[in-house]
């Protein structure tokens, strides 16, 4: 999971098991929701579906990850707490990590300026999961923090002016 987004992977594990109805089995009912009935059948299968979910969590994580939360015996809701107080208590180191990533990402990195749009957006994204805002203001001013910025775009809008003027002079 070392490339996914934490947030976004426990909403899609959260998102399978309400579609199963076994989300009882990671978090605890809301008030909203209806509270599960405790059956005899449902009593006899809740080790069997408990195990289910186990693995559904465990084969959607990284195998460094997987050793670290792998307990003989435990529930899947004590795996699913583990792996969220390992990203929850890594969220400062994280939030540092991410900030120096965005501050150092130049455009002469990338081949062309969607590729670093796409990288921008995608660290202000996981910064945004680690609870640091990227305002949009700020995405735009990252794009021409240099005057290597400034340089391509102003060539860009160049190459455009010429494009236009050659198929349209009256356009302009």
């Amino acid at each position: 999971m070392e490339n996914v987004h934490y947030e976004t992977w426990a909403e899609l594990v959260l998102n399978t098991v309400a579609a199963f109805e076994v989300k009882h089995h990671l978090v605890d009912p809301s008030p909203k929701e209806p509270k599960v009935i405790d059956t005899d059948a449902s009593k006899a299968l809740w080790p069997h579906i408990d195990a289910i979910v186990k693995q559904w969590l465990y084969d959607t994580i990284s195998e460094d990850l997987l050793h670290t939360v792998l307990k003989n015996g435990a529930t899947a809701k004590k795996a699913w707490n583990r792996l969220k107080d390992l990203f929850h208590d890594n969220k400062n180191s994280r939030a540092i990590q991410l900030e120096q990533q965005f501050t150092n990402t130049r455009i002469e990195d990338f081949s062309n300026v969607f590729a670093y749009g796409q990288a921008l957006k995608m660290l202000a994204d996981q910064l945004d999961n680690v609870g640091v805002k990227v305002s949009n203001d700020r995405l735009v001013y990252s794009s021409l923090a240099s005057s290597v910025h400034i340089k391509v775009l102003l060539q860009f809008f160049n190459i455009v002016i010429r494009f236009l003027t050659s198929i349209k002079p009256a356009l302009c």
